[in-house]
């Protein structure tokens, strides 16, 4: 189970079991004082991207064949995404250098981490700079151990994301904010049945 929950659970007084379920969702939504709706939206959300909150780091120990299917504008052919295979910070700075705020060979510092997988340079910076912990910045992987909630938070308010939530927990709703958080749909069945999930124990 994920320490990073296991220390938000403490935070918020809830029982650090690491698990997450009823009881959890409504100390975390009591303890940041989230309406019932945004808080299914927030936590449906870092659930599915965390895998219902066990991963706090981007996973990029891929195969060539995967690589292609994720990165198609990058990967044409399986050859060409090869030399990348299981090698997570080879792959990180192919596809994350000189983009998000990343220099050449940043990309694999400024991964995916929290529970919503905050990424690039440029969003740590920003996180780091809004929340006062300059920390961050020379050690990105705090943000998998005490940040991992506090970006998903931070990032849903820079956004403007709230506002979107407080018109309710519908299939709408879900899907514009899964395009703000994902850029795309993927997922989104899943994000909708985590979302609706953690809507029936809130409100």
């Amino acid at each position: 189970m994920s320490d990073a929950m296991k220390a938000l659970q403490a935070k918020v007084g809830a029982k650090p079991d690491g698990s997450f379920g009823p009881n959890t969702a409504r100390a975390i939504a009591k303890h940041y004082e989230l309406s019932p709706a945004c808080g299914a939206h927030l936590l449906g959300q870092a659930s599915h991207e965390s895998g219902g909150f066990k991963l706090v780091r981007e996973n990029l120990n891929y195969s060539a064949e995967t690589m292609v299917r994720v990165w198609p504008s990058r990967f044409k052919t399986v050859a060409e995404a090869e030399p990348f295979a299981r090698n997570p910070k080879a792959l990180a700075d192919k596809v994350y250098s000189g983009r998000m705020g990343n220099g050449e060979g940043e990309g694999h510092i400024y991964i995916g981490r929290g529970f919503l997988q905050l990424t690039g340079k440029d969003n740590y910076k920003a996180f780091a700079s809004d929340m006062r912990v300059p920390e961050i910045m020379q050690d990105p992987s705090l943000v998998e151990t005490d940040y991992a909630f506090e970006t998903a938070l931070w990032f849903f308010e820079k956004n403007n994301l709230f506002a979107i939530a407080d018109k309710g927990v519908n299939d709408d709703t879900i899907k514009q904010i899964t395009k703000r958080v994902n850029g795309g749909y993927i997922g989104l069945d899943h994000r909708m049945k985590e979302t609706y999930t953690v809507w029936q124990w809130l409100k």
